[in-house]
């Protein structure tokens, strides 16, 4: 009846349609807040939101070296925010924020009027702060323009339940630990470890504001991107703060004129230091993982925010990676010259097609039926490759063929350090670059170990009565039995009359006394010795196993090493040393595991590293004290395979045992030459280097200078001969030198 009496009539028509506007907009909002359009979520489930949080991974001195997430996300406490950080993100993103209840009414009128009426896009959204911590914990999933409405109005009502439930530092906090800073990077702890390699407590007032003005676009603020458009915004922020009182005009300015200096930090698993060490401990949370989930406890590496301890040395693995590169740069440039334009991977089509016929870009293309010259065709297309090598990425015309041929000739190489009383790993190199190569050489090769199995024959042979002044002739002998298989030595010294004594033998590599002393051993004992000393992998029944004809892997090697200066017993190397929850309890401890026996007797172990030292003293790896001028308490073996293709060094001291192997993962292709590709030369360089760097470093005394105990002068004396023997007069005037002997091996021998 009131409407009727309105004129004109088209006012009634205007009022009718606000009247049905109003209805309409309260029962869609109610519809909303009903759930009809997808339910909102109750206060209980508000305030018991869990974050998905990153794993960590730490070393034994406490330094972040990974992350294991699927977002990139370590939440802090209130106390942990910096005022300074809290005050730039209120006066740049929500003035009021203290004022208001969850929605700015006075924002959203300004955003109205000049959005709607006045057609200005840059008038912002009108969010508050508790608004965008509801769009952090419920993204928007459909982006469609028409669902816009609906979101932001459940986002308000969210924002409304979530005033309710927390305190205005509680939001704050929560907002800090969700936003996202781009790069799958999520919260201000995270961002400031990336950004700056600093937690967020100690960021400085001009740093909380890069962070902070990231928010708004974190791609086009980027400081790491976009340096110069970051450092306009971080202004902004600082006069944002300047204008709200929460810094001084003075301050501002000051500020102001400070450049960003970032020390930025990915946490990306083909970067950063001990890339195949942290892959390796991934594995192992998995398979702990799995066992934890038999028992009926539900962790996830990825989000549950587990922190793994690990035995890892942070300075050690640091000089370690530096030593390798700076060795392995230089000799991959030697490698290279000596094939010069002849170069396998150059000319050798056959074995380049081998190659090419074994990687995954070919066995894809078969998968999909294609035959094997349309495969070549394919690969041989020239397009644009980028190429890596030592000297960096560049860019060319080439084939598929070409980078594979190219990733042939790369050295490769893989070392460990660790504690011979624990088996602690210090330090964990498993290849050359982890982006191109992530085949780990400490854990999954296998290779032949060369003369670094030498040591476990003699130990057999003193274990079964052998004196270590036993003599051995150095003459070659051809074994009948084994169809005339003759090993020999290296280099070209007439050793036809002359007689070694074992330690002369040892620390000289001589090939055909390690042979003669494992027939006196038996293969069966030095087997046996192997396995007690913590070699599992299968080892050939044959007298080539004492020129190191076994494959074994590098990290045994090093457990087995480890026996010498471990009262005999063997070690397994072990990475992690707990793993707790978020909150620090202890989930699990790994305890060393040791061998429970000793492999040898005490005599042995102190008659075996006096053997060792001489390697060191006076043998194949003297240029540890003549070249690099170590002067360290070191033992020690050199290892060399057949046509140069794996090249050893194994350093034992009293308190660190370095295994090192540097070769190519293609077999069957070794160093053009000994004197190049001899462990002496390819291997022990890292590990020689690696140590005048830790020798310069106080801290490390307690390893660097550590002493071997004094032998027993029982010991002493055993090993108190002449280190060779010439053959007698008449014994040279009956022997031929230039007939070899011919006899066969006796394999049943126990000694």
């Amino acid at each position: 009846m009131i409407l009727k009496r309105i004129k004109p009539s088209y006012l009634r028509y205007i009022l009718l349609a606000a009247i049905a506007f109003a209805v309409f907009f309260f029962v869609f909002i109610l519809s909303i807040y009903w759930g009809a359009w997808g339910k909102l979520p109750g206060k209980e489930e508000l305030s018991d939101f869990q974050y998905q949080r990153a794993s960590e991974v730490y070393t034994a001195d406490s330094v972040l070296i990974g992350k294991f997430y699927l977002f990139d996300r370590q939440p802090i406490a209130f106390e942990a925010i910096p005022k300074n950080v809290l005050n730039a993100l209120v006066a740049i993103e929500d003035e009021r924020f203290y004022e208001h209840t969850g929605i700015d009414y006075q924002s959203l009128g300004r955003v109205a009027v000049k959005t709607v009426l006045m057609q200005d896009q840059s008038a912002g959204g009108g969010s508050t702060l508790t608004q965008q911590l509801a769009k952090n914990l419920y993204p928007r999933r459909d982006r469609k323009k028409a669902n816009i409405v609906v979101d932001k109005i459940k986002e308000m009502f969210i924002a409304s339940r979530l005033e309710d439930i927390y305190s205005k530092d509680e939001i704050l906090t929560n907002y800090l630990n969700t936003v996202s800073f781009g790069d799958n990077t999520f919260g201000i702890e995270s961002a400031s470890l990336k950004f700056f390699n600093k937690q967020a407590k100690d960021l400085t007032v001009e740093q909380g504001a890069v962070l902070i003005g990231m928010l708004k676009a974190t791609y086009g603020y980027n400081p790491r991107i976009f340096p110069e458009k970051s450092l306009t915004r971080r202004n902004l922020v600082l006069l944002a703060m300047a204008n709200n009182d929460f810094i001084s005009a003075e301050q501002k300015d000051s500020l102001t004129d400070i450049p960003t200096k970032l020390d930025y930090r990915d946490f990306d698993n083909n970067s950063g230091l001990a890339p195949y060490f942290r892959e390796e401990v991934r594995k192992q949370l998995l398979k702990w993982n799995d066992k934890q989930k038999e028992e009926g406890n539900e962790y996830n590496i990825y989000t549950s925010g587990l922190k793994v301890y690990t035995t890892l040395d942070y300075n050690m693995q640091f000089w370690a990676e530096e030593a390798m590169q700076g060795h392995m740069k230089s000799l991959q440039s030697s490698f290279e010259k000596s094939y010069g334009k002849n170069a396998p991977w150059l000319k050798n089509k056959k074995l380049i097609e081998k190659v090419v016929k074994n990687s995954d870009v070919y066995k894809k293309l078969k998968k999909q039926g294609l035959e094997h010259q349309q495969i070549m065709d394919s690969l041989s297309l020239k397009k644009e490759l980028v190429l890596t090598d030592w000297d960096g990425e560049k860019t060319l015309k080439g084939s598929s063929i070409d980078s594979i041929a190219h990733y042939m000739k790369i050295l490769n190489t893989g070392s460990l350090a660790l504690d011979p009383k624990t088996g602690a790993v210090k330090t964990w190199i498993g290849g050359v670059d982890f982006e191109h190569f992530k085949y780990d050489h400490v854990a999954q090769s296998k290779r032949q170990v060369g003369s670094t199995f030498k040591p476990i024959v003699y130990t057999a042979a003193l274990e079964t009565g052998t004196l270590p002044c036993t003599y051995f002739s150095a003459e070659e002998v051809e074994y009948e039995n084994l169809k005339g298989w003759t090993p020999s030595n290296s280099g070209k010294k007439d050793e036809a009359y002359l007689n070694y004594s074992m330690e002369e033998a040892l620390s000289h590599s001589v090939n055909t006394v390690a042979v003669k002393v494992l027939e006196k051993a038996g293969i069966q004992n030095v087997i046996t010795m192997a396995k007690n000393m913590g070699i599992f992998s299968k080892l050939p029944e044959q007298p080539s196993l004492a020129l190191g004809t076994g494959e074994i892997y590098l990290n045994e090697l090093a457990g087995a090493y480890a026996s010498y200066v471990n009262n005999g017993k063997a070690v397994l190397p072990y990475l992690i040393e707990k793993i707790t929850d978020r909150k620090d309890s202890v989930l699990t401890k790994f305890e060393p595991k040791r061998a429970k026996t000793t492999a040898f007797s005490e005599e042995t172990r102190q008659i075996m590293v006096e053997m060792m030292k001489g390697t060191i003293d006076k043998g194949t790896a003297s240029r540890i004290r003549t070249t690099y001028k170590l002067n360290n308490a070191i033992a020690g073996k050199t290892g060399t395979t057949q046509n140069n293709k794996d090249a050893w060094f194994v350093a034992i001291m009293p308190k660190l045992i370095h295994v090192t192997w540097v070769g190519l993962d293609n077999h069957e292709i070794g160093f053009r030459s000994t004197s190049l590709g001899q462990g002496a030369n390819a291997a022990l360089p890292i590990f020689a280097k690696w140590m005048q760097e830790m020798n310069k470093h106080p801290y490390y005394n307690e390893i660097t200078q550590a002493q071997f105990k004094r032998p027993n002068p029982a010991t002493l004396e055993m090993l108190d001969c002449e280190p060779v023997k010439r053959d007698g007069f008449f014994k040279r005037l009956f022997k031929n030198p230039d007939k070899k002997k011919t006899k066969a091996f006796r394999k049943g021998n126990s000694g």
